[in-house]
């Protein structure tokens, strides 16, 4: 660590002299591998896509991923506890990850990246605790199912990026002052490097929470360097570190809820149910020309973790390193007078491994001296990938195929009888095809398949049959399988006027989707055990848009109407102590899925300056169930934002104050904004309601200098 801070001492005494002394002409490169993966022209690529930059979300400050995620159609994304720990689902992939057990704090069957390398780890869950929106430049957003490019959980690809632009060179230190003890504080640094760029962040966190029992604290670094090295490579080197300590406040019954939903849940509060999170990422990315039509695209990262947990009445270590490495090779030609193509071939690579420890609870949640049990949980992923694309004219053609095997090896130090391996494999074909309208449109569709297999801790087998005292691996759960069927457009218009009012740009997308998923998996009795339903069926229509106005006012949009639905699944109903009883949920909505959602952004320019703005958001989400079985659900709701800000307070000698006022939930509304999945039903009353952030106040002042 004291390495990591001098390195990140001298950029930030270094950044405004190197930015005095940069070319404003300089091209910098690039070589963050995208969520387009190929290096194709994203007008082409036959995919639901959307790429966010931090002006998108400066109105919402940048407390959570959540402010950009909601501005692309089709997703949720949700804050749990108020500060870092999110759900979020695409199109419906994810949507389990809510609830407890294992759940907090990570996310599942989305695929996330920082920099274009994987914070997902080999089973398909991702822990988010390094990722923030003061660190960010841009977010890039795959709505389609991407499996056929990266694998397994990867029904929606997320894709962060840290290193600012030429435009954002310099110093900038920001601090935030918040309602609930919120307190948030930045340093960062950018600047060219030669003939590259270099960026450093530091970013503390903390939160003494809304409720009860819902307290974190986080500590964040983040350094990186990409250029040239030689005149046909460029290479990017990225370290990240995160110390993450949060607390969980459990979810609440309908009664608590209406009667104080400040209150944690009585057991997670004399437990101290919490997790602490340390882990470190250091990547590797170079992108080598061999000549004018061939390339190859290569990384290695590695993140050692040392992760504490208080859950379940335990206390449990957790020793981990997840390493990784891919490489993608690519050949651009011409087939015919007209006709080009550009064929790519890679593999990736990646394995975590590690022990666990769990240990007895003392009352102060601590933990005890009573080793309980001794675990190794190991796992691999290793694909194989290959994609040809064809431009011919207007027409545009993909055609991919990937095969993906994931294994399973578990020991148990304590009780042996049980090791187990399990490997899950799978061929994934993708087709797509894009045609090109106009200048500004394009109209594409595609045919693609998906892979999910279960996370680590979805394999532990039910108790009810004593599985879980013959094998660590259920050997019931099969991988979730889908095919998608999806058309969508792309459109930009320039300036124009509609009667009166003029437009300087007009943005949109749409895109209409319908999957088929076998082997969907639920969790039970709060992730206590996994099920698989037989089918399942999600289609839907989203819609993104963004206008800007001649004199000043700034529309962006995202809607999503969908029908998520179970369409095969029979439960053996033993595992609620019914013996003998079937439960068929064929028709019924599927747990954790909105059917509709939306998000409005209003951003105005205040005549007569040139810095102020306002800005008024509302985000609006459907209803939805949280058992299978359609009886008990999360209420619709209706959250409104308001933010007053100025780029431009004060100047003087190169430095300028800026600052911002937030008030988010402007009305006090009183919402849930999660809920847990077929929940503990305790004394005949489901504990299921997750409260949502009352109206809340946030100031932030900002310095920067050029």
């Amino acid at each position: 660590m004291r390495r990591i801070a001098a390195v990140l001492s001298l950029m930030l005494s270094a950044a405004p002299l190197a930015a005095q002394q940069r070319d404003s002409a300089t091209k910098l490169p690039s070589v963050t591998v995208t969520t387009q993966r190929t290096g194709r022209d994203p007008s082409k690529t036959p995919l639901a896509t959307t790429t966010l930059t931090a002006s998108d979300w400066a109105a919402r400050l940048g407390l959570g991923l959540q402010d950009a995620l909601n501005l692309a159609p089709g997703v949720l994304a949700q804050s749990r506890g108020g500060g870092m720990d999110l759900r979020i689902a695409i199109r419906g992939y994810g949507a389990r990850g809510a609830g407890d057990r294992s759940n907090a704090g990570t996310t599942r069957g989305v695929r996330f990246m920082i920099d274009g390398i994987p914070e997902t780890e080999p089973d398909g869950r991702t822990s988010l605790d390094e990722f923030d929106l003061w660190a960010a430049s841009s977010v890039e957003v795959v709505r389609s199912n991407a499996s056929a490019l990266w694998g397994n959980a990867s029904g929606g690809l997320v894709n962060v990026t840290t290193m600012p632009g030429p435009e954002n060179f310099g110093t900038t230190v920001r601090t935030l002052f918040g309602s609930y003890g919120y307190q948030r504080n930045m340093v960062q640094a950018a600047s060219s490097a030669g003939s590259g760029r270099i960026s450093a962040s530091v970013i503390t966190t903390k939160y003494d929470g809304y409720r009860g029992n819902s307290q974190n604290e986080r500590q964040l670094i983040n350094a990186g360097y990409e250029g040239p090295l030689g005149a046909s490579t460029d290479i990017g080197v990225h370290l990240l570190g995160a110390s993450n300590l949060f607390f969980l406040p459990g979810p609440l019954s309908d009664a608590q809820f209406g009667a104080d939903p400040s209150q944690p849940n009585a057991t997670y509060a004399s437990r101290l149910e919490r997790r602490y999170n340390r882990m470190a990422r250091l990547g590797l990315t170079i992108d080598h020309r061999l000549d004018d039509d061939q390339s190859i695209t290569a990384m290695a990262y590695v993140t050692p973790k040392f992760l504490q947990r208080s859950e379940r009445g335990t206390f449990r270590d957790f020793l981990r390193t997840h390493t990784g490495a891919s490489a993608t090779y690519n050949l651009t030609g011409t087939l015919a007078e007209g006709v080009t193509h550009r064929l790519s071939a890679g593999f990736d690579a990646a394995f975590q491994d590690g022990a666990i420890l769990f240990y007895s609870l003392t009352p102060s949640g601590g933990r005890g001296t009573t080793l309980r049990d001794n675990k190794r949980e190991g796992a691999t992923n290793v694909g194989l990938y290959v994609q040809e694309q064809v431009d011919a004219g207007r027409w545009s053609f993909t055609v991919g195929l990937r095969n993906d095997n994931i294994n399973y090896d578990y020991q148990n130090f304590v009780t042996p009888q049980i090791n187990a391996a399990k490997t899950f494999s799978g061929l994934i074909p993708k087709l797509g095809v894009t045609y090109k309208l106009g200048e500004h449109q394009v109209l594409y569709a595609n045919i693609g398949g998906g892979i999910e297999v279960p996370a680590g801790n979805e394999t532990d087998p039910a108790g009810t049959f004593g599985l879980d005292t013959v094998t660590a691996l259920n050997p019931l759960l099969d991988p979730v399988r889908s095919t998608t069927y999806e058309v969508g457009t792309r459109h930009s218009l320039g300036a124009f006027s509609l009667g009166p009012v003029g437009f300087s740009s007009f943005d949109y997308d749409a895109a209409a989707y319908y999957i088929d998923v076998t082997n969907e998996i639920v969790p039970y009795r709060g992730g206590r055990f996994y099920f698989t339903a037989g089918k399942a069926r999600r289609m839907g229509f989203e819609l993104g848009a963004r206008a800007r106005t001649t004199f000043g006012l700034t529309l962006a949009g995202a809607a999503t109407i969908s029908d998520n639905t179970y369409t095969d699944y029979l439960v053996d109903s033993v595992h609620y102590g019914r013996a003998g009883f079937f439960a068929k949920y064929n028709g019924n909505r599927i747990v954790g899925v909105p059917r509709w959602m939306g998000n409005l952004q209003a951003d105005y320019a205040i005549p007569g300056t040139s810095t102020l703005s306002a800005a008024l958001g509302l985000q609006a989400t459907g209803g939805y169930y949280v058992d299978d079985a359609n009886t008990v659900g999360v209420p619709k709701s209706a959250v409104w934002n308001l933010t007053l800000r100025s780029r431009e307070l004060h100047a003087v000698d190169g430095v300028t104050l800026a600052g911002a006022i937030s008030i988010e939930n402007l009305f006090d509304a009183k919402y849930a904004a999660s809920g847990y999945l077929n929940p503990d039903i305790v004394g005949g009353v489901p504990l299921y309601l997750e409260p949502g952030m009352p109206r809340t106040l946030l100031v932030t002042f900002e310095f920067r200098r050029k």
